[in-house]
């Protein structure tokens, strides 16, 4: 980490314990289903019945496969799509057959190179009319409902030392562990509210290694005659540590994708659009809703009250899901889905939960926690850290010094991201100034004379 990031501050900071245990590891795959994200693995279908495929689908999509990439082997177009190998060349066969493909040349092990003759052109593009999606065969709704089933996040419980684990670089104090770890086994919704600057959106940025497993995720769902692109490499995070199974029989089935369970943050930008299912005009391809993206993970909806609706329109939206732990979805053909609704949503806010929604509302969110001030105690400990993390010596009669002129005195609440802030401006000082970054009486006051000229 260079001198110019800034570490996220610790949160209701005490001084460190002895190291705590590591969390178990999550035990490996042991079968199809045996109720949690690690133990799901989607089996790699033998045939086009069991993808659960409609045939002119498959079909649609090895046409425009070979229009975009030209030419393609009977094993790179099965590889390339996922599909099984001897379905997909009894197709191809077929295609020949019907003068739509022809053979371009011989491959290895007798297989042979196929592209599109004319005709097969023209209905190529007439399939990308409907649709531009090229890529790995979608899996159908079905098979991912039960995927969810197998996968999700209230089958997960983690313990003390998963939650000291997960929030180790925050050094949470006992009291706020204590009240999160029901919190998070519960798999409901929670509030997060309290003071700006002491780290709830750090906290629940982090709720999410708790569960301490990945998940499996299609790529694409086929979904009543549309393609919905599920996988999201801006919130799905591919597992590194997932290695090719060896073991005979236990090959996994390419459409799906391993990740590590989703922690999705949503603020100010949220609209009422963006938890209903979109299609792009121009691909024909279905973006997903949020709570599908995030679901067997985390929801953070920060800055809760600030977005542009109103909370209790938003509620409204999900009082049904929070409670039943599904949702229902309108596709653009105009038909309604019913889909899983199954992650921990977290409503971070700087204002007290009961001034933003109703009774109702609260009893279907039933954690409420607050995020408190540090104390003097936990400010000074978090001040040491912070000033180690920057390679700072730490100075205690110029942090006196601070603490009584520029908070005592002015009636000012401490923060936890204030130790952060104000060594960065230490820094920055030094940096322009050519200096080594000391912390100072002059230094302090000079950072404070930025930093709170209007707090």
């Amino acid at each position: 980490m260079t001198s110019l990031q800034l570490p996220e501050p610790p949160v209701a900071v005490l001084p460190k314990e002895s190291p705590v245990a590591a969390g178990s590891e999550a035990a490996p795959p042991r079968g199809e289903n045996s109720g949690s994200g690690m133990s799901f693995r989607p089996k790699e279908p033998q045939s086009f019945k069991e993808c659960g495929l409609p045939d002119a689908l498959v079909e649609s999509i090895v046409y425009k496969h070979l229009l975009a990439v030209g030419s393609n082997t009977g094993r790179g177009i099965a590889r390339e799509l996922a599909l099984p190998g001897k379905d997909l060349v009894a197709l191809l066969a077929d295609l020949k057959n019907r003068q739509l493909v022809v053979y371009k040349g011989s491959a290895s092990m007798g297989d042979f190179e196929y592209t599109l003759t004319e005709a097969g052109r023209e209905r190529a593009k007439k399939y990308l009319e409907e649709c531009t999606y090229v890529g790995t065969a979608p899996v159908p709704l079905k098979d991912y409902i039960n995927a969810v089933k197998a996968q999700t996040i209230v089958s997960e419980h983690p313990t003390e030392e998963n939650l000291r684990e997960a929030f180790s670089d925050l050094l949470l104090s006992p009291d706020i562990l204590d009240r999160l770890g029901p919190a998070i086994n519960s798999g409901r919704g929670m509030f997060l509210y309290g003071y700006p600057g002491n780290g709830k959106t750090s906290i629940a940025e982090r709720i999410t290694k708790c569960f301490g497993t990945s998940i499996w995720i299609p790529r694409a769902l086929f979904v009543e005659g549309e393609i919905v692109q599920l996988f999201d490499p801006q919130v799905h995070e591919p597992d590194s540590d997932d290695k090719p199974s060896i073991v005979k029989g236990a090959a996994v089935d390419a459409r799906w994708i391993r990740v590590r369970r989703p922690t999705i943050v949503v603020g100010g930008e949220l609209t009422m659009d963006s938890l209903d299912m979109r299609i792009n005009p121009v691909t024909k391809i279905s973006e997903p809703p949020i709570q599908l993206k995030s679901n067997c993970g985390t929801l953070v909806i920060d800055d809760f009250g600030r977005q542009r609706m109103n909370p209790t329109e938003l509620l409204n939206r999900w009082i049904v899901p929070l409670e039943k732990r599904y949702d229902f979805l309108a596709l653009a053909n105009g038909k309604k889905i019913q889909v899983p609704f199954d992650q921990l949503i977290i409503f971070s806010t700087n204002l007290e939960p009961k001034q933003l929604v109703d009774d109702a509302f609260l009893r279907r969110i039933p954690y409420k926690i607050n995020v408190p001030d540090p104390t003097e105690a936990e400010y000074t400990a978090l001040m040491r850290i912070m000033a180690e993390k920057f390679g700072i010596a730490f100075n205690e009669a110029a942090l006196s010094h601070l603490i009584e002129t520029h908070y005592r005195k002015c009636n000012r609440s401490l923060r936890c991201c204030h130790p952060r802030d104000l060594l960065q401006q230490i820094i920055n000082r030094a940096k322009y100034r050519k200096e080594q970054p000391v912390m100072t009486v002059e230094a302090f006051d000079a950072a404070c004379s930025n930093y709170f000229t209007l707090l």
